[in-house]
């Protein structure tokens, strides 16, 4: 078996895109049951709001933050990296300017 020579960065990176994604489908089936199981039971459909709305509104919120630090890059690990590679190209201008 051959080592593995990951980037770290893109390591972390697909391990919470694939986090976010198991959860995102366990997200849908679980809702879609509550919803279902609302629908069998409920004998009155007036009320204004069916129950199924609070934990899907409220785990959906949790589930879209998940996926903006997955994919849009505000988590803590993705500012630190952006970060530093700016500190780089900063000293690397630095550098540039000194010697030149």
């Amino acid at each position: 078996m051959e080592p593995l020579n990951r980037d770290p960065y893109l390591w972390q990176k697909a391990k919470a895109r694939a986090k976010f994604q198991s959860h995102l489908v366990v997200y849908v089936l679980v809702n879609a049951g509550l919803w279902v199981l609302w629908a069998l039971t409920s004998h009155r459909h007036d009320e204004l709001v069916p129950w199924p709305v609070w934990p899907t509104v409220f785990w959906g919120i949790g589930l879209v933050m998940r996926g903006v630090a997955a994919y849009g890059g505000f988590g803590y690990e993705q500012r630190t990296q952006r970060e530093y590679e700016r500190l780089l190209r900063e000293q690397k201008g630095n550098d540039a300017q000194r010697f030149a």
